[in-house]
């Protein structure tokens, strides 16, 4: 089971909303994330990051789940994106409030473009102690009005988000401590940078793993590679 850590006091959270990605950054970061776990992880049960770049009509979605009860979703669509969260140990968590509903305020202001989704199965809206979302047409993310409980990580958002920071050394300790490999920052790097696949740069990471084996991941994800023989 990985640690719980919390990052610097400037580090992305709903509290500190500057440094999160654009959206071209954030789903490219999210293809690398779920490309990487699945080379490294044959077994879907056993990854952390997946995005499945067909998920609807002019929709793709990024997940995380860590299985011990935290994950978050990243909902692409024509208007925006949309990032709901859920750690389960924050004290603003749905499961610290009466009836398991999103903590007061935590959704006000969601733009109607987003509605469907807040209401999407996939999105288990009852398991949430945070949400962010930006609209193309805005100059900002955004999150509910609300005060924010006098805690160091009152959502969780800090914790989960930190894979966000684009910094392919984050995925590098991820990788130690859950994966118990030791992974080179340059080879990371290359997914991180969207270098197209090849069986060589998939032995790099996992040797173990062909290009062939992943055709279905790398079309679910979207990730660029050469024609796997």
């Amino acid at each position: 089971m990985l640690q719980k850590k919390f990052p610097a006091l400037d580090a992305i959270s709903t509290r500190h909303l500057n440094s999160m990605p654009e959206v071209l950054e954030l789903k490219k970061l999210l293809q690398s994330l779920a490309m990487l776990d699945a080379i490294m992880s044959p077994e879907w049960d056993e990854r952390f990051y997946s995005f499945n770049s067909k998920w609807d009509d002019n929709e793709k979605m990024g997940s995380m789940k860590n299985g011990c009860g935290d994950d978050f979703s990243v909902l692409f669509n024509k208007a925006g994106f949309f990032v709901k969260g859920f750690d389960h140990k924050s004290v603003i968590s749905s499961w610290s409030t009466d009836g398991q509903l999103p903590w007061p305020g935590l959704l006000k202001g969601l733009p109607p473009e987003f509605l469907p989704a807040s209401k999407e199965p996939a999105f288990s809206m009852d398991s949430i102690s945070f949400c962010i979302w930006k609209l193309h047409s805005a100059d900002s993310w955004d999150r509910g009005d609300f005060e924010f409980v006098d805690d160091e990580d009152p959502d969780g958002s800090e914790y989960l988000l930190e894979i966000f920071d684009r910094n392919p050394d984050t995925y590098r300790v991820f990788a130690q401590e859950y994966y118990e490999v030791d992974l080179e920052v340059a080879v990371i790097e290359k997914i991180y940078n969207n270098l197209p696949l090849t069986d060589e740069l998939v032995k790099e990471i996992n040797p173990e793993v062909s290009l062939k084996q992943l055709e279905k991941d790398i079309s679910e994800i979207g990730y660029p590679c050469v024609n796997a023989t």
